[in-house]
């Protein structure tokens, strides 16, 4: 399916999402964000059984940032930076952040600016050898922004999220994953091939507590221990009243593989 800037391609039950404005190595406009919130309504279709969602890049970059074509050019006025942050950006990293299955980000290029925050939003963070991580803010008078401030000091501490932010030093792959900022690091010519595998593998598996794994994760970091034992209780009783739970324990006392449905 092709929209605006974007592509979803559906393969059984896991859809890929391609950021494909590859002329500008998939900088990101509001052109791109419609195409891409259109396209998130035919993932979160359930008549297209997707139960899981890969997101990359068309061509050499995964995302270099926002599109810079035509900004800062208002006849000398100052332009509201932040309003298309809050109309455009937020809503579709919000529904990146609730999706009901497993989200993988495959990052086979340059992630940059804004692109470096689609690419953390990902429960699995997939790259090339050849890309790299960048805060490109600093370097055209900004801040970091698409959740960026949130996302880093969380997965590598204050100290190296401030230095990234403020240097705006390009971090290759390797020492992203020494980082521990993404899961997996492949030969490029192997990262379409081993993200296909993943993503299979959790559209494959019980997506009902997969998802809810992933609501438990999000939501931990701003709850306190009562709040967190609280929403587990609450969670758990959910997957406990699925279909994929009963066939997880049938499988499991039967000595066979289970055959999870999502249900």
């Amino acid at each position: 399916m092709d929209f605006e800037r974007a592509r979803l391609d559906i393969d059984g039950p896991v859809a890929t999402l391609t950021l494909n404005h590859p002329e500008v190595m998939n900088a990101v406009s509001p052109e791109m964000l419609g195409g891409l919130m259109k396209a998130m309504d035919e993932v979160e279709n359930p008549k297209n059984g997707i139960r899981c969602l890969v997101m990359t890049g068309e061509g050499r970059g995964f995302c270099t940032g926002a599109n810079l074509q035509g900004r800062g050019d208002n006849n000398g006025g100052r332009p509201d930076a932040g309003s298309a942050l809050e109309t455009m950006y937020h809503p579709f990293l919000r529904r990146l952040r609730n999706l009901a299955m497993p989200f993988i980000t495959s990052v086979n290029g340059p992630a940059a600016g804004v692109g470096m925050s689609f690419a953390l939003m990902g429960d699995l963070v997939l790259c090339a050898k050849s890309s790299y991580f960048l805060q490109a803010f600093r370097r055209i008078g900004l801040v970091p922004d698409g959740g960026s401030t949130w996302i880093l000091p969380r997965l590598v501490g204050k100290a190296r999220a401030m230095e990234l932010s403020l240097l705006g030093e390009k971090l290759p792959a390797e020492t992203a994953l020494a980082w521990g900022l993404v899961n997996r690091v492949f030969d490029d010519a192997e990262l379409a091939a081993e993200t296909k595998k993943l993503a299979l593998d959790l559209a494959n598996g019980p997506t009902v507590s997969l998802s809810l794994i992933r609501k438990l994760y999000w939501e931990s970091t701003d709850n306190t221990y009562e709040e967190q034992l609280n929403l587990e209780r609450q969670l758990q009783r959910t997957a406990g009243n699925s279909a994929d739970f009963k066939e997880g324990v049938r499988a499991f006392l039967e000595k066979r593989p289970a055959q999870f449905k999502g249900e």
